[in-house]
């Protein structure tokens, strides 16, 4: 096992086009599942890449244990990685794909035999798979497959790039747990790249949030969630997203659809330091509350927003329910128990508490004191 840490790392792949990875500095623990995530292009998969040596460093360094790997072939750097492909040899059975790697290295038969029957046991993959080839097996075998080709390595360091997006959906959540558990279990540090930031949350010890090549946030999935530091980050973790509209300050707090939402007095100094006349102000879904009273401020201080049902998503347990407000422009969403969710076409009166309120500054992005 070893710690990673990237260290001003940079990639650049055209003269004339922005950094794919700009300065990243990022220290993993040893034993940490770290999950790095972020949407297309944000530099995720770069980050990988040159932590394998996939990629050429334009800037920076990369160590592994304290090591400088920079310059070092992927061969000599005990990785091991887990592609979205499963890149399984067809004509080989799944004992021999999960022990190619190390006949390469001229483990001895005794020893490599051990290692795949243990990594087996591990994975759930009974004797009786070992025989077959894998186009005789599911998607999340195949996968299964994979990961033990990396476990009986027993490298320092896991890199699993997007390994669930080719399993459908109750798939993916079965074996994202598994790889969580698993990663419990052999305690090796490992790096797992994805764009679905749910898979983020719940696997990550630590999520690394990127856009654009740069690094916006990294912080336990609790963290993230309470303590967004800018917009960007606020907008990308939760599901479904956080509601973000740009209001105007007034009357010590926001003015949203002919309401005057309160917001905490350490938000209200920060927007008058910076001399802003407006803000971008958030709200998450299950923070928006469903009140049969009138319309109005809140008898405890809350604010309170009316709007008109215009979509309902029946999931069980929960109700999404999208509501315009009068101003018009995007829906705002919420959650609501699922048994009786309002009809479209409803009016209904939505309120949040003013510390459930995030601010945000609409130049920067950067989020205001609160």
């Amino acid at each position: 096992m070893a710690s990673v840490s990237y260290v001003s790392a940079s990639r650049v792949y055209g003269k004339d086009t922005p950094p794919a990875l700009d300065s990243l500095d990022l220290d993993i623990s040893d034993g940490e599942f770290m999950v790095l995530v972020g949407p297309s292009g944000s530099g995720k998969t770069t980050a990988l890449r040159m932590l394998a040596g996939l990629e050429p460093l334009d800037g920076g360094r990369v160590e592994i244990g304290g090591r400088d790997v920079s310059d070092v072939p992927p061969k000599d750097r005990d990785i091991a990685m887990v592609f979205q492909n499963y890149a399984l040899y067809p004509q080989k059975t799944v004992a021999d794909n999960m022990a190619f790697a190390l006949k390469m290295q001229k483990v001895p038969k005794a020893d490599r035999d051990r290692r795949v029957m243990e990594a087996a046991r591990l994975l759930d993959l009974d004797e009786g798979l070992l025989s077959r080839k894998p186009r005789q097996l599911s998607g999340g075998q195949r996968q299964r497959v994979a990961m033990g080709r990396a476990i009986v390595r027993e490298p320092k360091v896991f890199l699993m790039d997007e390994p669930l997006s080719n399993l459908d959906a109750k798939l993916r959540v079965q074996t994202r747990s598994q790889i969580a558990e698993l990663q419990r279990r052999l305690q090796i540090t490992t790096v797992y790249v994805t764009h679905d930031q749910v898979e983020a949350m719940t696997m990550g010890h630590r999520v690394a949030v990127l856009s654009q090549g740069q690094l916006q946030q990294c912080a336990t999935p609790r963290e993230l969630y309470d303590n967004p530091v800018n917009q960007f980050v606020a907008g990308f973790i939760g599901s479904p997203a956080m509601n973000l509209r740009t209001a105007p300050l007034a009357d010590g707090g926001a003015r949203l659809a002919n309401r005057v939402l309160p917001l905490p007095a350490a938000v209200r100094t920060a927007a008058r330091d910076a001399n802003l006349s407006e803000l971008v102000i958030g709200m998450r879904p299950e923070h928006l509350h469903l009140t049969g009273g009138q319309p109005g401020q809140g008898p405890d201080g809350s604010g309170e927003l009316t709007g008109e049902v215009i979509l309902v998503e029946e999931l069980g347990a929960d109700a999404l329910l999208h509501v315009r407000l009068p101003e018009g422009g995007a829906p705002i969403v919420t959650r609501t128990e699922g048994r009786k969710p309002p009809a479209p076409g409803r009016e209904v009166t939505l309120r949040i508490q003013p510390e459930e309120i995030f601010a945000f500054h609409p130049g920067t992005g950067a989020r205001l004191a609160g």
